[in-house]
């Protein structure tokens, strides 16, 4: 027979740990407004492309004949561009991001973004992104201040045996690192079926007699609390993607996945507001190709799984509620190398997409005549952008997170 003294000292009631329905609780009361539709419940999801986005094959200046002398085997031929303007269009492989920006008007790209002195190292660099800061030492994230200011609940939506980015770092409860709903079923020691139902029998019955006591509680009687709402929220989230009909297909990219364990959370009404999710590979150093090839494939898993989410929300009322936004830690050299590849460099676009983003190209392309060491020289800094996310998305003063000096760029329609 299993008794509560039994349960406490063997069961482990989540396999991502008990912290998460502590957080779920804690956040979601801070955070009144967040079972309703409106401004203060708006969804931020954070798209990192990580190795170095090559911005120049991103966004295209089909116009400008230096781009194709500087990459005679993989620049994209003008009549390929999806021409956002006169001068600029997305690569060919991003037909579908291109459709959320001419047909839904729901997608925006700034160009250029960077920051001064910029770092070529993949770690340096991904932690200034990450810390929102070119201090010397960084310990925590922009994102992680965030939630100290604003409480709400967020995820990390990881693969494989990725670790929680530093961004979020620094938040007052640990944002747990998921990769699937079915992280969220309740573990115990167990073999047999039988015995399962014993041991979830002991969580009622224990929270049962919690709630019966009168007087000062005993630390039975708080952990039997705990471990019974714990229980409550893993049943519910174990059961969210077991009816789900996504309103459009997803792509089978991991990328994708990630992105639709996304959309099942938030159409589940637990109040999560913040996801960060990631994709590899883009330090294309050799055979990057141009039109097709291997950034040519990122492209189009980062387009395809970005517009399948977007009108899945969409389609399901969390349209207006939503904004994606993506970065790299930097972009790559104007010019092509002797592999056919680009190395590391700066200046690079991002993308941000949601039903109140204001549609339309931010900031200037940079010049291909003012190159600084092979570098594109940016035009807008990055914590621009996460001002304007701050200050107008999530509702926390971004002066305290960014600094000063830092004016938001125009990408919300409101």
């Amino acid at each position: 027979m299993t008794t509560r003294r039994d349960f406490l000292a063997t069961s482990s009631l989540l396999g991502f740990g008990a912290t998460v329905p502590a957080f779920l609780g804690r956040t979601a009361f801070a955070a009144p407004n967040a079972d309703k539709a409106g401004a203060k419940d708006t969804v931020l999801v954070v798209v990192q492309l990580t190795g170095g986005n090559d911005g120049l094959n991103t966004v295209v200046p089909f116009t400008n004949a230096d781009y194709y002398k500087l990459r005679p085997t993989i620049a994209i031929a003008k009549d390929l561009v999806k021409k956002l303007t006169d001068d600029v269009g997305l690569h060919p492989a991003m037909t579908a991001l291109a459709k959320l920006y001419t047909d839904d008007s729901a997608a925006c790209v700034v160009q250029g973004v960077g920051y001064p002195n910029p770092s070529q190292s993949h770690f340096r660099s991904m932690d200034v992104w990450h810390a929102a800061s070119t201090a010397e030492t960084l310990t925590a994230g922009w994102l992680g201040a965030a939630l100290k200011k604003q409480p709400v609940p967020g995820f990390h939506l990881a693969g494989g045996n990725e670790t929680s980015p530093l961004a979020l770092t620094g938040a007052p409860v640990r944002v747990p690192s998921i990769t699937s709903l079915d992280d969220f079923k309740l573990k115990t020691v167990s073999v047999t079926g039988a015995d399962a139902a014993a041991q979830k029998n002991v969580i009622t019955s224990a929270a049962s007699i919690a709630g019966g006591s009168s007087g000062s509680q005993s630390l039975l009687d708080f952990v039997s609390r705990t471990q019974m709402n714990t229980y409550a929220s893993s049943e519910k989230l174990a059961s969210i993607g077991k009816n789900y009909t996504p309103k459009v297909p997803y792509p089978t990219s991991a990328l994708a996945n990630k992105l639709k364990l996304a959309a099942q959370l938030i159409d589940a009404g637990i109040g999560a507001r913040l996801f960060y999710v990631s994709i590899d590979g883009f330090d294309t150093h050799a055979g990057q190709g141009g039109a097709t090839g291997a950034h040519a494939n990122l492209l189009t898993q980062v387009s395809e799984a970005i517009s399948s989410f977007y009108r899945d929300m969409a389609g399901r009322g969390h349209g207006n509620r939503l904004c994606v936004m993506t970065f790299s830690e930097f972009g790559r050299r104007a010019y092509e190398n002797g592999s056919k590849g680009t190395d590391h460099g700066a200046g690079a676009p991002m993308f941000l997409v949601g039903g109140n983003v204001k549609a339309g190209v931010v900031g200037e392309h940079p010049s291909l005549k003012g190159l600084k060491e092979g570098n594109l020289v940016h035009g807008t800094d990055f914590r621009q952008v996460y001002a304007a996310v701050l200050d107008k998305w999530l509702g926390v003063d971004s002066k305290a997170i960014v600094g000063d000096g830092f004016k938001a760029v125009d990408v919300f329609a409101k």
